[in-house]
């Protein structure tokens, strides 16, 4: 397990993701998919 602030460096180095809000698993899935998903590139990549 990983867990780390810093969601484009986690998802780098992990082969699965989970995104957390308060306290409740609100996205999962492959780190690769999530990469190039556009609402998280939004929300947690800064991009």
């Amino acid at each position: 397990f990983l867990v780390e602030q810093n969601a484009n460096l986690a998802l780098k180095t992990a082969d699965r993701g989970y995104v957390l809000e308060t306290g409740r698993i609100i996205m999962q899935g492959k780190a690769e998919e999530m990469l190039k998903n556009e609402d998280i590139q939004k929300a947690y990549l800064g991009i």
